[in-house]
């Protein structure tokens, strides 16, 4: 191999390398004259066709040429991986003088929302909120609620039972149990409200759910009266409902009061005059309530000729349907983000 085919593959491999220009094409030239099956590695392996005389010119000029490329290949790989860095940081630059996008965030559910207006209005007439567990005894459920096994309101209830050997355990249907465990660990005056999840064993449609939200409320102390039921839970409609709203107590049955009353509020949609909301009457039941029964007062040692108390109880999801206009209680558990997007109220 001659002097002048050596300068020859020296200027066609610089002016290739001049042109690479990704780390792509370099790979490519680096494997066309310096890899394995290069032209150089090639002509290097190819020292032993030549003759004897001839070899040491050819491999020393070979040798230099091998080290000259690779040192502009690592010079020529320095320079385009600063040109593709240079590139990229351009193309991913952030004009920080443009107004932020603001992310997106969970809010509170609607049900939550409204656990949470409904405790804080009876916070401020002086409740306390106290919680109990959802897997209870069928004694705390049923007996000490003055529904016995035999009672027909036991059947009402649609329990959904846990087996155990030992004892009833049932997943609770109503708050009321903590009503019973209260007043067991605590000595009048009481004045707590009980939110929490309930579970009955019936067909779900649009407003009805296997498992809901309901509030407990109590009060037990010495000359409480049917009044102070009535002034507390009309106040309450109207911190929830606005200042205007109007309220009617009727009789109702319950086995744990007596007297029972269910307690309504004017139809907010029809202004009383009668609609689909309120059935044409005027008037929308929200819960039921009552003075305690002086059988449950016994069953958990208070002297129901000292002591006197009422109870009421309300749906947590009919309170939000009511006051947003929701048609189904079943949109609350569908997870689907534009109907729940619309209560954003409070940030989480």
């Amino acid at each position: 191999m001659s002097s002048e085919q050596i300068d020859l593959l020296r200027e066609r491999a610089l002016r290739d390398l001049e042109e690479a220009s990704s780390l792509e094409a370099l790979a490519e030239w680096h494997a066309r004259y310096l890899g394995r099956r290069g032209e150089i590695t090639l002509r290097l392996r190819g020292l032993g066709s030549l003759p004897a005389e001839e070899r040491p010119r050819v491999g020393r000029a070979l040798n230099e040429l091998k080290e000259t490329l690779e040192a502009a290949y690592e010079e020529r790989e320095r320079v385009v991986r600063q040109l593709e860095l240079a590139a990229r940081m351009q193309a991913e630059a952030v004009d920080v003088t443009l107004p932020g996008r603001r992310p997106a965030i969970g809010t509170l559910h609607p049900v939550t929302q409204m656990i949470r207006e409904v405790t804080d209005i009876f916070a401020h007439l002086g409740f306390q909120v106290v919680e109990g567990p959802e897997v209870e005894y069928g004694y705390y459920a049923f007996d000490a609620l003055n529904i016995p096994p035999e009672h027909p309101a036991r059947d009402v209830w649609d329990t959904i039972f846990i087996e155990s050997d030992r004892k009833e355990i049932v997943l609770r249907p109503h708050t009321s149990p903590m009503q019973i465990r209260v007043m067991e660990r605590r000595k009048p005056p009481i004045r707590v409200v009980v939110p929490g999840r309930c579970y009955r064993y019936e067909a779900v449609d649009a407003t009805h759910e296997w498992h809901f939200h309901q509030i407990e409320g109590l009060a037990v102390d010495e000359h409480i009266t049917m009044a102070d039921l009535k002034g507390t839970l009309a106040e309450f409609a109207r911190q929830l409902f606005g200042r205007e709203r109007r309220v009617r107590f009727r009789c109702d049955f319950f086995p744990f009061v007596e007297p029972g009353v269910d307690f309504a509020i004017d139809c907010m949609f029809c202004r009383g005059e009668g609609c689909r909301v309120c059935g044409g009457s005027g008037w929308i039941e929200i819960l039921g309530a009552g003075m305690v029964h002086p059988q449950v007062l016994r069953n958990v040692g208070y002297d129901p000729g000292r002591y006197t108390g009422w109870a009421f109880g309300m749906g947590v999801e009919r309170l939000v349907m009511l006051k947003y206009g929701v048609p189904d209680i079943r949109y609350f558990y569908q997870g689907d983000l534009r109907f729940l997007a619309q209560f954003d109220r409070i940030p989480v």
